[in-house]
């Protein structure tokens, strides 16, 4: 009998692994396009490729005609270099499959860790839900999808040691080696790692006995697994410097206003990031249990973020649902009424069948369904041209243009994945690297200020590829020392009204801006 119910359990999908299926194939099958939707993912993979052929890390710009090269520092090496292999052999369908599997499997994964705290599984299950609506803004196939993935890892391990359930701080140091050359946001992990020791250290200020000798043992043991994060950090190309680069980029205030996801999050729309928030408000004014140091350091840490920039709204969603589950069960653990005791019997019911699960079957079986379909070309994903300029780089791959170019960021990126070398851009969204002033001479052309057209002449720039719904595009049509050469709902391509540019110009002169329209509005 135990033998069959053991050989079943593997036919049972656990609430782990509906979670992770059903966030899998939501992006698998339906909005993985939305992947794609930012053209960062562009030079993630050529940058990678550049690693991959020149066998080096690059230290300066290599995507731009400006000169001298400007310095950069590419901290993401290591998950640029992955992007290419996939993109080699799998194209951006691999790309948007590989991050979906990644985003699904930090949900999987917290979702396991809730459940180890035991309490109401459908509790559980609805703050798992909540955090994971609270984190689409940001699933894009980019290498901070990686510190996701890590964070959670480390959460867990946290969580763990925290709690007496199991010690494996080692795992941090030897994942930190991966992360500090995946992506920036290792800093993140040691933030965390900093709220355990500090955390320990003031309950160890207000406690009295074993009980103070046991927090402060804890505190000491995080320490020594903190100095070997910092030890680990200095495994990358460039050493302890990138320790401060992340505090260098957050610290860049016109960067940190300028830059979309940067931006704090706008409460006028529908977060649902602000429903665990209240939860957590509800929860805390009912039940009787404090909150410990570690996790009111947590929540004020990660909150800050959250509030500081919207990139961050889903750490604070995954840092936030394990403390409302723990705070929850102390305000649910006792039968208080029929819907309680009967809330409680029938998530006891479904947690006995959840538990009797094993191995993961189902998210196999998911992950090679959607392989089969993407081999047989019933799943593709692409640029989508209705937002990024694929028919206006091909217009460009055809009918080469001499000069330097001005272009938005977007269009940068997306003219760096299919256009490089024969084209450099002026800007993309590497803003970090690019600085303050450059930046100021950049949002000055786009908002065509007075003395937009110096900067333009400083860089010798003589024809421009420009978002075809933007105030600089109706500008430049009505300005006579501007020629409208080439023209789509996504871009406009002008070139300046010289000599040089006089072939295109009688080639392409019967070309009209097409009409911007209320859809085109509401796209917008």
């Amino acid at each position: 009998m135990s033998t069959e119910k053991k050989g079943n359990s593997f036919l049972i999908p656990s609430i782990a692994d509906i979670l992770f299926l059903s966030v899998f194939l939501y992006l698998a099958f339906y909005a993985g396009k939305g992947l794609l939707n930012d053209s960062d993912t562009a030079w993630h993979i050529r940058t990678g490729e550049y690693i991959l052929k020149s066998l080096s890390i690059p230290r300066h710009d290599i995507f731009s005609f400006i000169t001298p090269p400007i310095p950069w520092t590419a901290h993401e090496w290591l998950a640029e270099v992955i992007m290419a292999v996939i993109h080699k052999s799998f194209g951006l369908t691999g790309i948007a499959l590989f991050f979906s599997f990644l985003i699904a499997l930090v949900y999987y994964l917290l979702f396991r860790m809730l459940r180890t705290y035991n309490g109401n599984i459908l509790f559980s299950v609805a703050v798992a839900v909540l955090a994971v609506g609270s984190s689409p803004m940001h699933w894009l196939a980019r290498p901070h999808i990686f510190t996701h993935l890590f964070l959670i890892t480390w959460y867990i391990v946290l969580d763990g040691y925290q709690s007496g359930k199991f010690s494996r701080l080692f795992m941090l140091p030897l994942s930190l080696l991966l992360w500090v050359n995946l992506h920036g946001g290792f800093i993140i992990g040691l933030i965390l790692l900093g709220a355990y020791i500090f955390g320990n250290l003031l309950e160890a200020f207000f406690a009295h006995g074993d009980e103070r000798a046991a927090t402060r043992g804890k505190a000491r043991e995080l320490g020594m697994a903190a100095f070997f994060c910092l030890l680990a950090c200095l495994a990358n190309p460039r050493g302890f410097h990138i320790l401060l680069f992340p505090f260098n980029v957050v610290s860049n205030k016109y960067l940190m206003d300028h830059v979309q996801e940067f931006i704090a999050p706008n409460f006028h729309e529908p977060l649902v990031v602000k429903y665990l928030l209240f939860l957590l408000i509800g929860l805390l004014a009912a039940a009787r249990k404090r909150l410990s140091a570690i996790e009111l350091l947590l929540i004020i840490v990660f909150l800050n973020m959250a509030l500081f920039s919207i990139r961050h709204v889903p750490l604070f969603a995954m840092i936030l649902a394990p403390i409302i589950v723990r705070q929850g069960e102390a305000v649910f653990g006792s039968c208080a009424g029929r819907f309680a005791c009967f809330a409680r019997k029938k998530g006891e019911g479904i947690a006995s069948v959840d538990s009797s699960s094993r191995g993961i079957a189902w998210p196999a079986a998911g992950v090679a369904l959607v392989l089969l379909f993407a081999a047989t070309g019933r799943i593709h994903f692409a640029f989508d041209p209705k937002i990024k300029p694929v028919a206006a780089v091909e217009f460009l791959n055809r009918e080469p243009i001499a000069g330097n170019m001005f272009n938005n960021d977007q269009i940068g990126g997306y003219i760096i994945y299919a256009a490089n070398p024969n084209y450099k851009v002026f800007f993309d969204g590497r803003s970090d690297m690019y600085g303050i002033a450059r930046m100021k001479e950049y949002n000055k052309i786009t908002g065509f200020e007075p003395g937009w057209e110096q900067i333009m002449e400083k860089y010798g720039m003589t024809w421009i590829i420009f978002d075809a719904r933007s105030g600089l595009s109706r500008y430049l049509l009505e300005n006579s020392r501007w020629r409208l050469i080439y023209a789509d709902k996504v871009a406009n391509i002008f070139v300046k009204n010289i000599p040089e540019y006089g072939y295109l110009i009688n080639r392409y002169r019967g070309v009209k801006a097409l009409p911007y329209d209320n859809d085109d509005k509401e796209k917008e």
